[in-house]
């Protein structure tokens, strides 16, 4: 299958080198494609020499907007998975053959790595850890099926689901909408347990005003998209 890696970067000079060497180690065959968001730093000059294409945007769209470029080029030019990998370094990359594989077997379209689905040992803070059962107790609603990890930003998409995001991708914080749209699109959507590191350089956008703005605009958005349409995997992007 061909295979693109997504890595949505925005001033993750100090990582993103060692995070596309891990990838070449887990999926040597695969196409790895750095979208940088408008970063202020040697994001782009340090991926292109660690090997990787690089799509630079002129200003920060945020990652939702970074990583519907992947997807865009993913469906653009042929891919059969797409991966999303954080470039901070939390996302595992021995961990995508297996998401990988859901997806050959015919188990599901989207697949989302969970910190969840098994005891790995990841412990968030508290207040986020509230938001997360909140959100993953919203999701499995709307879903039909238990979601557990519905922020995880490590996830690969089939054919069909490279098809609706490249149409059609919520920007923000887009996780929690995109297994939404997935499910409402008619996608199979399944998790598979993964165990994620702290970030290797750099600190995390969010803080604790963030992370509540984040739950009400997440949910408020859910909601619109719950009465919204449903954006299917034969609607072309244009």
């Amino acid at each position: 299958m061909k295979l693109l890696a997504i890595v949505p970067a925005f001033n993750e000079e100090g990582a993103v080198a060692d995070v596309i060497a891990e990838i070449r180690r887990a999926e040597p065959d695969a196409d790895v494609l750095v979208v940088d968001d408008g970063s202020h730093d040697a994001t782009a000059e340090v991926a292109h020499a660690a090997g990787a294409r690089v799509a630079r945007l002129p200003f920060n769209l945020g990652i939702g907007g970074a990583v519907q470029t992947g997807f865009r080029v993913a469906w653009d030019e042929g891919y059969d998975v797409a991966v999303q990998v954080d470039g901070d370094g939390q996302h595992p990359a021995e961990a995508i053959p297996r998401l990988v594989a859901a997806i050959e077997e015919g188990q599901a379209d989207y697949v989302v790595g969970s910190r969840f689905v098994e005891d790995t040992g990841y412990q968030a803070p508290r207040p986020r850890r509230m938001g997360m059962v909140i959100l993953s107790a919203l999701v499995s609603r709307i879903v039909g099926h238990p979601m557990t990890d519905t922020t995880s930003g490590f996830r690969a998409a089939g054919r069909r689901a490279i098809e609706v995001f490249a149409a059609h991708y919520p920007h923000d914080y887009p996780e929690v909408e995109a297994t939404v749209i997935a499910a409402r699109g008619g996608l199979r959507v399944l998790e598979v347990p993964v165990e994620m590191r702290p970030r290797t350089a750099g600190r995390s956008s969010i803080n604790a005003v963030q992370s509540a703005y984040y739950m009400v605009k997440v949910i408020l958005a859910v909601g619109v998209q719950c009465l919204g349409r449903r954006y299917r995997p034969e609607e072309r992007p244009a």
